[in-house]
């Protein structure tokens, strides 16, 4: 069961679009057009493209926390939702659904919005971010046979782009990191734990497949709109 919990979340053919716009970003980076975008999100260049590069690698790997009885399970096919391709993973002799974190989109983005929060002192505009767009994406996600629970790709992007512009200009990227990325987690995935067992999918990742790539592009649109933002650094508290 151990290799067979490991799947890319996207179809091959979605998961080379992500990787097309990271080495984008890459090239951007060397040109230095995002280097004054990366301070104000409160890491360099080199830190940012390691975390998104972790989100997007690790999104290949999942930890298992437990298995949920549930119906039998799909496997070995592609659904799809809002125009995007999920895999769901080939399984044999599976025993109900396995629920597990994804590293890429839970554990990485977790670790990194808790940084962000509090190196910045957000705790107050952070909790409103979450909030709100946890609320917003509650209402968009569906659960869906055989993947899990499923949001439309760019619902969390604009959600947060809209929201941390209201909430402070100066603080719009991290805002946005941490606000797209807990929200989208605790909105789409935990907020429907109760929904994972009547749908007969193999493995339900919290942060895995139907919500990854909104994580991951809410990820970049942090680091874009801090090209946008007012030109000073944002400023730690201490």
């Amino acid at each position: 069961m151990g290799s067979q919990i490991h799947y890319l979340p996207l179809t091959p053919a979605l998961f080379s679009v992500l990787v097309v716009l990271f080495i984008g970003l890459i090239i951007l980076i060397q040109l230095r057009i995002l280097r004054y975008a990366y301070m104000k999100l409160g890491v360099g260049p080199g830190v940012a493209l390691l975390l998104l590069f972790g989100s997007l690698i690790g999104s290949y790997f999942n930890i298992p926390i437990t298995v949920l009885p549930g119906q039998t399970v799909r496997s070995g096919q592609v659904v799809d939702f809002f125009g995007m391709q999920y895999v769901v993973p080939l399984v044999q002799q599976w025993p109900g659904t396995v629920l597990a974190v994804n590293v890429g989109g839970a554990v990485i983005p977790t670790l990194m919005s808790t940084y962000l929060v509090l190196r910045y002192q957000l705790w107050g505009k952070a909790a409103i971010a979450v909030i709100a767009i946890a609320v917003i994406i509650h209402m968009m996600a569906t659960p869906v046979h055989g993947l899990g629970i499923a949001v439309p790709v760019f619902g969390p992007v604009i959600a947060t782009a809209i929201l941390a512009f209201i909430l402070s200009r100066e603080y719009a990227a991290p805002l946005a990191y941490i606000g797209g990325s807990m929200g989208t987690l605790i909105g789409a995935d935990l907020s429907n734990l109760d929904k994972i067992t009547g749908l007969g999918a193999p493995v339900a990742s919290i942060g895995g497949a139907g919500t990854f790539d909104g994580i991951f592009l809410t990820g970049i649109l942090a680091v874009l709109l801090a090209g946008i933002v007012s030109p000073a650094r944002p400023r730690p508290a201490w």
